[in-house]
């Protein structure tokens, strides 16, 4: 299972959003976006609990 977490271009921002200079994070699953962060520490976050989510799911099947 693939989880990456990006930080977002600016060509994937709002104007509004780069003149405030904002940054943001995406996090995909497999190639898919599943969450978008306002702090590289909450989107870091979010990847480590879909990992145990994964390896959970992964245990009850065993």
């Amino acid at each position: 299972m693939s989880i990456t977490v990006t930080e977002r271009d600016d060509d994937h921002k709002s104007r509004e959003f780069r003149a405030l200079g904002g940054r943001c994070w995406d996090v995909y699953q497999e190639g898919q976006l599943v969450g978008i962060f306002h702090t590289e520490r909450e989107a870091h976050a979010y990847r480590a609990s879909l990992e145990l989510e994964v390896r959970h799911r992964h245990a009850a099947e065993f």
